[in-house]
């Protein structure tokens, strides 16, 4: 059927603006004048209101966010009284539930991050606790968990990981990077496959409901590919989905041929194909809050340490170098400027072995980025993926990051205005739960550049502020650049699938404190 829809601005990235699309079977088939010429079986008059792309997560991790739903939910609580009470309740109302996992807490509440497992051993004491700090490299845990996975004072910081520790040696409950907090969660009871879904459900619903018509699921580890292949199957869906698969150090050469055949399982699946699978995950470092980034000059706080580096460099060459070889997209996390210039020194020498291809490689958050590795993004293809609701002197940039990195080097952060004019590609990700999803929340962050109470007046780093229309950009064409469906999604032109949401004002006419409160009224997605 062709319907023709009709609305005061159609918006799409590097397109004059339009008032009409013409639809049919989910694709566009023509656009603005031509569309308003054409004939048409029915037409929908949208009225006043402002259409563009459904936006297009980067960067994320939905079933890591389902999980925690299923959990108590302790996320935007200030105090650590609030949490115990969160998490006292969740307790009582879930008496058989062996262990309780939820999330994710702010850190930035306490000095340093250090979270006591005593504080959670006076709600629960007789079964394990588990709750994911907001940075999701960290993990605060009862007595009852530490107890369950044998850590003790004598039990040695894991490499690429952190115990926190009282004066006495013994562990205090803070567990920092996979490798230390996997010595807790590997003990944990696995969800079934049915729990899974519904978690997954969730959350991509949670991400429909704000906009988004696909995205990236950054993380995925072993068994979780299934549960998206048993939601796709179950068509349960409401995002389209691209998958990373994880690769670790001491395991990446034992997943090759695992990676290969869910990618090939998920190619298989029936059209229309919600699910893609082509990329491997690569973490070189931790994060800035926790001080487990990678830096190349001390952390202020700790004159002795320059964070932690997940990888070897020769390991992580090894690594990319079998992964491209097999045509695997590399999305590769580094925060530090010691894990970024390691992530583009490894793809630079990827690419001088490997033969020519069209490779995107992406470098996610990309955070704290040393002046000379500046230029090395746009002459090496590498897509910089940023978290738009970061770039901003938020509480953990302030209370935890600030005082590890000092002023000057905080200041570096997030040189989004600075990479744009040395020709670099950025897209747009949440890294949900990590922080919000809701793009409508983050879209002019990088705009203003402050606080909801307009702090500082003049914006933090404010000549790294970018347009509104660039954010839009981002969140938009240039995420679906990154995962190759540019033919596809992001944009509203010929020959691409009707997927666009109905705002009831322009975001290009906003004051931009006000996008925030803009208002999604309505969702199209071409397959539904």
């Amino acid at each position: 059927m062709h319907r023709l829809y009709k609305a005061a601005t159609i918006w799409s990235a590097g397109a004059a603006p339009t008032s009409a699309l013409l639809v049919n079977d989910g694709f566009i088939t023509a656009v603005g004048s031509d569309a308003l010429a054409s004939s048409y079986d029915e037409i929908v008059d949208l009225g006043d209101v402002f259409v563009m792309p459904a936006f297009i997560d980067g960067h994320a991790h939905p079933l890591f966010a389902g999980r925690e739903m299923l959990g108590p939910q302790v996320n935007n609580l200030q105090s650590v009284e609030e949490i115990l009470a969160a998490v006292a309740t969740y307790a009582l109302e879930n008496p058989n539930q062996a262990w309780i996992i939820g999330g994710a807490y702010e850190a930035a509440i306490i000095g340093q991050g250090d979270f006591d497992a005593h504080w959670l051993d006076s709600v629960v004491s007789d079964r394990p606790v588990v709750l994911h700090a907001v940075d999701h490299h960290t993990v605060w845990v009862n007595s009852m968990a530490l107890k369950i996975a044998g850590v003790n004072a004598d039990t040695k910081d894991p490499d690429g990981g952190s115990i926190a520790r009282r004066d006495n040696g013994e562990p205090k409950g803070t567990l920092r990077e996979p490798a230390a907090i996997d010595l807790v969660t590997q003990y944990a009871p696995p969800l079934t496959l049915e729990q899974e879904v519904h978690a997954l459900t969730l959350a991509t619903n949670a991400m429909a409901e704000v906009g988004i018509g696909t995205a990236v699921d950054a993380w995925i580890e072993k068994g979780m590919a299934e549960v998206y292949v048993a939601a796709a199957q179950a068509k349960k869906l409401a995002v389209d989905m691209n998958l990373c698969f994880l690769a670790q150090p001491h395991e990446w050469k034992n997943e090759v041929r695992y990676f290969q055949e869910l990618r090939t399982q998920i190619k298989a699946l029936p059209e229309p194909q919600v699910l893609k699978a082509s990329t491997v995950k690569f973490i070189c470092d931790g994060a800035l809050s926790a001080g487990t980034a990678a830096l190349l000059e001390p952390y202020e706080d700790q004159p002795n340490s320059h964070g932690l580096t997940i990888w070897s460099d020769n390991d992580l060459l090894d690594a990319l170098v079998a992964f491209d070889g097999l045509d695997f997209q590399l999305h590769i996390h580094a925060i530090g400027d010691a894990a970024i210039r390691q992530a583009l020194d490894a793809i630079e020498a990827t690419i001088r072995i490997n033969p020519p291809r069209d490779r995107r490689p992406v470098i996610a958050h990309a955070q704290l980025i040393h002046p000379d590795d500046v230029p090395r993004f746009a002459r090496l293809g590498i897509i910089a993926n940023y978290q738009p609701l970061w770039t901003y002197m938020d509480p953990m940039n302030k209370e935890l990051i600030l005082p590890r990195l000092g002023e000057a080097r905080n200041n570096r952060q997030y040189q989004l205005r600075t990479m744009i004019d040395a020709g670099v590609t950025i897209s747009f990700g949440s890294d949900w739960p990590v922080t919000s999803q809701i793009p409508l929340h983050a879209l002019a962050v990088p705009v203003h550049r402050q606080d909801t109470n307009r702090k500082p007046a003049e914006g933090w780093s404010k000549h790294e502020a970018i347009t509104i229309e660039q954010s839009m950009q981002f969140y938009t064409s240039n995420s679906a650049y990154q995962i190759f469906r540019e033919l596809e999604v992001g944009k509203l032109e010929v020959g691409m699938r009707a997927d666009f949401i109905v705002l009831d004002k322009s975001p290009l006419l906003c004051e931009p404190h006000e996008v925030q409160n803009i208002k999604i009224l309505e969702t199209y997605k071409s397959h539904l």
